[in-house]
């Protein structure tokens, strides 16, 4: 039986997940801004806090930065010396991120990247810059017809035993839909086949919120 409800969001909210005061203040001026409120609710970037925490994550990568909601959750669960690439196509979000991931208390943790998330990424693997030469976690939030190529890039990106995590997996309930749906739509349908169809990976969906995808490189 389903239970998950708005009623049971603001319980684990209120329990685990209250937004601190720089949190809600980067919310209101991200939105004064224009930002689109489109961020992962309080318990999604708990749970992606908690996940970045659980799996020992040193080195990892968030594309979609947005106003640095997700990324100050990810940034809070890296132990000192930890470092979050995160990548950004909008320079009004991203310097709305940079002004927030301050706010947050994470600047030393968080290096944003402004620019096309397939070009900056194919820099990221010619850089020096992971654990040993792979990730340990990558955070997908962006434009949904770049999911099928961002996990693609990530199964190679990853450690075995590191994390690839995608928000939207339910994409507002069309993900269970047929016939007009919007390309958005249909790269998500086939992004989440191609995570459960990989045998590199142990996957499923965590179903608070617009759903978050989690896959466990295994192989």
């Amino acid at each position: 039986m389903t239970t998950y409800s708005d009623s049971l969001h603001q319980y684990i909210v209120d329990l685990y997940a209250r937004p601190d005061a720089a949190l809600v203040e980067g919310q209101r001026i991200a939105a004064d801004a224009g930002l689109p409120a489109i961020s992962v609710n309080p318990e999604e970037g708990r749970f992606l806090q908690v996940l970045v925490r659980a799996a020992g994550v040193r080195c990892a990568v968030e594309i979609g930065t947005l106003g640095g909601f997700s990324g100050t959750w990810i940034a809070r669960g890296l132990p000192h010396g930890g470092k979050l690439i995160t990548l950004e196509k909008d320079p009004h979000h991203a310097e709305i991120a940079r002004q927030n991931f301050a706010r947050g208390g994470v600047t030393d943790r968080v290096d944003i990247r402004v620019g096309d998330a397939h070009q900056l990424l194919d820099q990221i693997a010619r850089e020096d810059i992971a654990c040993n030469g792979l990730f340990d976690f990558v955070f997908i939030d962006a434009d949904k017809t770049g999911y099928p190529y961002y996990f693609s890039w990530a199964l190679d990106a990853v450690r075995v035993g590191g994390l690839i995590v995608a928000h939207n997996a339910f994409r507002g309930g069309r993900v269970l839909a047929t016939g007009d749906l919007d390309e958005g739509d249909r790269a998500m349908q086939e992004f989440n086949r191609q995570v459960a169809d990989e045998p590199r990976v142990l996957s499923t969906i965590y179903p608070a919120g617009d759903g978050t995808l989690l896959a466990v490189r295994i192989a």
